[in-house]
């Protein structure tokens, strides 16, 4: 039997603990993963997983990195599965950057649903049983405790969750993509808005996930076994049909000579790429918006997570930049950082690209008001990011076969 983990004291907000836990993890990455991956045994016991998805999300560790240290131990066959789990986290990303009206038009159903719930008792009476874990649904209601107490939940218990909620609690799927957002260490605006789309249905048309007692026994080996109460079918939501998508983005050319600072968010806290690429870098920004994920109040446990890796990575800049700010965070930071670049004689501020989500609403602000000020923001893509995003343009099965070319265009064999 697994000895239980306190997970309440593992989510250490680190690059270094993010590195150990891969390493750890490495040798798991292969025939076992495969076989073992869709078990949810519970809090402290997610053995068969990696875990490391709070460190990705916020690029603490990079997904090149996670790769590459699988790909050491395990042959690309061999550790396929886990290697696709981590692409699509990428794909999300990129599907929703060459759609971002789906992002838009999500943020604008929320505003509708938050003012419904002020006026239909029985919608929010619904919404906070379900918010509170007390639906009565016994897996359900252990999920929500098991997000709200540790940040995590098990992929697998992602989609029970969400299809329940969705096609037996009858509650918008919008509101359940909001309450994990405000929840997940991982919350990631692509990879859970479009989650819980596919759940609903609109995702990929017509196709659903419904959540089937005899999985949830089977997965959980028979922590639960709800005999009764689950919807028994899923019939798609309605919806508008998906965008054509854009055109990817791309870098732009930009002066590196001139006196140059740079941002960092919680999209990527590796920013130490941008180093070599800017020799006139002078100084560093950090801010913290992830308030703006919800209007409602987000865990406290996401904003301490988040802070601490900001804090982690203001360390590690400070070894190369004798001018880094304490992160600025909220409302704040938009004018905090325009005053900072300009007390400092700033002519530019250079950023890893963020991605769409609220962070990336909150830079398109700064970015005009610097602007107003003759200052350049320029955000600049990763190489991963640039090699895999223009192939996500329709579902991931098509963007899987260019997995291979993927890995040697960012210089990572993908070896049979």
């Amino acid at each position: 039997m697994t000895d239980k983990k306190d997970e309440n004291n593992s989510w250490l907000p680190e690059r270094a603990h993010g590195l150990e836990r891969l390493l750890a993890f490495a040798p798991k990455a292969g025939a076992a993963y495969a076989k073992l991956r869709n078990y949810d045994l519970g809090p402290g016991a997610h053995d068969h997983v990696s875990t490391l998805s709070p460190w990705i999300r916020h690029r603490l560790i990079l997904e090149e990195e996670v790769v590459s240290a699988v790909l050491a131990r395990h042959s690309f066959t061999a550790a396929s599965k886990f290697v696709q789990e981590v692409f699509w986290r990428t794909y999300w990303k990129g599907w929703l950057e060459l759609r971002p009206s789906v992002w838009q038009d999500y943020r604008r159903r929320l505003e509708v649903l938050f003012a419904e719930l002020e006026r239909d008792s029985d919608l929010r009476l619904r919404w906070e049983e379900a918010e509170g874990g007390s639906t009565g649904i016994t897996c359900f209601d252990a999920w929500v405790e098991e997000l709200i107490n540790t940040g995590y939940l098990h992929n697998h218990a992602r989609m029970w969750f969400a299809s329940i909620w969705i096609f037996t609690l009858k509650l918008p799927w919008e509101l359940g993509a909001d309450f994990f957002l405000r929840n997940l260490l991982d919350g990631d605006p692509a990879s859970n808005t479009l989650s819980w789309r596919w759940v609903a249905g609109m995702q990929t048309k017509g196709k659903t996930y419904l959540a089937r007692a005899e999985n949830i026994v089977k997965f959980t080996k028979n922590r639960f076994n709800p005999t009764s109460g689950l919807s028994r079918v899923a019939n798609p939501l309605p919806g508008p049909s998906v965008p054509a998508p854009k055109a990817p983005p791309s870098n732009v050319s930009w002066d590196c000579s001139i006196p140059t600072g740079l941002l960092v968010t919680e999209e990527d806290l590796n920013p130490d790429f941008m180093l070599s690429q800017a020799p006139s870098l002078q100084a560093a920004a950090l801010v913290r918006v992830t308030e703006y994920r919800s209007a409602l109040d987000v865990s406290p446990k996401v904003l301490s997570f988040v802070d601490g890796a900001l804090a982690d990575t203001r360390s590690r800049l400070s070894s190369d930049l004798e001018n880094v700010s304490e992160t600025t965070r909220g409302a704040q930071a938009v004018d905090h950082v325009v005053e900072w670049t300009r007390q400092n004689g700033l002519r530019q501020l250079v950023t890893p690209y963020v991605p769409v989500g609220p962070t990336a609403e909150v830079v398109r602000v700064l970015s005009d008001k610097l602007g107003s000020h003759g200052i350049r923001l320029i955000p600049i893509l990763r190489c991963w990011d640039e090699a895999s995003w223009p192939y996500a343009t329709h579902g991931f099965f098509k963007f899987r076969e260019r997995i291979p070319k993927i890995l040697r265009e960012v210089n990572l064999a993908a070896a049979s």
